[in-house]
């Protein structure tokens, strides 16, 4: 162990010492955190968050109000079912409310990722339109660039996508980038077949374009499937969670109210209840970031 603490002061002094100069090491570990999390992260807050006032789909004070209302409430109702407790109401009704920004954090990421995907299916297809006229993936950007159907950060990234291909001569690296800022399978497709075009020079393009079309058009709809099944399944899933919940109410019923109260009295059937709380929130909580990440990605 101490091996360890020395081992760790020695790697703090070398990293110190060498970003003593025009960055102090508060910067240096600050800088490496945000390269991380650009790294990892598949959207960065700022940009959501800005989105989602320009869609008008941020929440509201009165939103946050209902949702503190409903929550707590539904959070103290069922702390009080288990331990007929004033203060274990104070405690899981507060801390359900503490949870609150990250449900609406899972939220604006679906949202934001819904909207994405729809823009890269505008993309998409347009390219392909715009393609079939001018026979050249550059100008077809161009065109879909400038017809005013896309918006940022998909039409950010479709004037970097320009401004690479015209400084390397070549639409490799532009591709490279925008596959891996928008990773779908829809884009990855149609970039490598417009590769293929422009490498081996196809004369007879409009068969295979309107084959990737027509995959396309597949891709999205299982998309849109998939995302009306994930509705459905967040409804019966609130539903089952919230019975798990009610389960010690049958307990109650069979026991006896006096019994359970009696049990109460033990130590370690409050361990067992809060044991079982904790595990239905987190299955709980499971079931919400599945419902909410990954939106639109096939």
């Amino acid at each position: 162990m101490e091996l360890v603490i020395w081992i760790g002061i020695a790697l703090f002094v070398i990293i110190y010492r060498q970003n003593s100069g025009t960055d102090t090491f508060y910067n240096f570990v600050k800088k490496q955190a945000g390269n991380i999390y650009e790294k990892y992260a598949p959207y960065s807050f700022q940009t959501i968050s800005a989105k989602m006032k320009e869609l008008k789909q941020e929440y509201t004070i009165k939103d946050y109000m209902l949702q503190i209302v409903v929550i707590g409430g539904i959070a103290a109702a069922i702390a009080y079912l288990y331990f007929y407790s004033l203060i274990m109401v104070i405690i899981y009704a507060g801390a359900a409310i503490l949870f609150i920004p990250y449900l609406a954090w899972l939220r604006s990421k679906r949202i934001y990722s819904e909207y994405i995907f729809e823009q890269i299916q505008v993309y998409t297809t347009n390219v392909i339109m715009e393609f079939n006229t001018t026979q050249s993936f550059v100008k077809s950007l161009e065109g879909v660039r400038d017809s005013g159907i896309i918006e940022d950060p998909v039409l950010k990234d479709i004037k970097i996508m320009i401004d690479m291909s015209y400084q390397n001569g070549t639409i490799d690296e532009s591709i490279e980038y925008f596959n891996q800022n928008y990773p779908y399978y829809m884009v990855k497709n149609m970039h490598q077949l417009f590769l293929q075009i422009t490498k081996e020079g196809a004369k007879d393009s409009g068969e295979a374009l309107e084959n990737m079309s027509m995959d396309i058009d597949a891709l999205v709809e299982g998309v849109y499937r998939d995302q009306m099944d994930r509705k459905q399944f967040h409804t019966k899933f609130i539903t089952f969670a919230l019975v798990l919940f009610l389960l010690v109410l049958v307990m109650q019923l069979l026991l006896g109210r006096d019994s359970y109260l009696d049990l109460l009295d033990m130590w370690y059937v409050h361990l067992i209840l809060h044991a079982i709380i904790i595990i239905n929130c987190y299955f709980l909580l499971t079931g919400e970031k599945y419902y909410n990440d990954d939106v639109g990605v096939e």
